[in-house]
């Protein structure tokens, strides 16, 4: 008989082939977890303005948790990272972006709270709010006190560097579907990294 049955030749996958297979798998099984904790579990985010100075500086490197907020919501003193746009109510559809890179700010106003801005500190309710990460005195977008009253699934947030930073001082509570997550974890530089730290009021 001309014919073999059995031919090894015919059976055996080429070794650089199976390789290359096996290769590529890997690298797109790899993208793929990545993508996915990166959309739904945690996001990197570099620090790029000064509005936090000297909680944060340019160029830290924060871990934003996006799991945890979805069930917790937010608290007074989270750091959290959000896409600067303009609503005219939180349901409704973006109208104005503020800015193409996100924020990072700290939460002091909740839904349904009211907060009060003066030279004199941040009074929230009826009392004023302790808070020893600012840096600067002054706690005004302008000179004069200005009043808000927090909308429901919104956030009042300021930077620690009260006198150079924009917040919602100058555009208003936030909407909390734009917030990304709650800084969990600096990373870089490795001298300050750390857990952030929720402060006590």
């Amino acid at each position: 008989m001309d014919d073999i049955e059995g031919d090894p030749k015919a059976t055996t996958p080429d070794p650089a082939r199976k390789f290359l297979v096996e290769a590529v798998e890997t690298v797109v099984l790899t993208l793929l977890i990545f993508f996915a904790i990166q959309t739904f579990v945690v996001q990197p985010y570099q620090v790029q303005q000064e509005s936090m100075h000297s909680t944060f500086e340019p160029g830290d490197y924060v871990l934003v948790d996006k799991v945890t907020p979805r069930f917790a919501g937010y608290a007074r003193g989270d750091v959290v990272v959000f896409n600067p746009v303009h609503r005219a109510t939180c349901d409704g559809p973006v109208e104005e972006s503020e800015s193409e890179e996100p924020f990072i700010k700290r939460v002091i106003g909740l839904p349904g709270e009211t907060v009060e801005v003066s030279d004199g500190g941040v009074r929230v309710g009826e009392a004023f709010i302790d808070e020893p990460y600012t840096h600067g005195n002054a706690t005004t977008a302008g000179p004069d006190a200005a009043r808000w009253t927090v909308p429901d699934s919104s956030l009042f947030v300021m930077g620690d560097n009260r006198p150079d930073s924009v917040d919602s001082r100058v555009f208003g509570p936030i909407c909390e579907r734009d917030v990304i997550g709650r800084g969990w974890l600096r990373y870089w530089p490795i001298s300050t990294a750390g857990v952030l730290s929720r402060p006590t009021y």
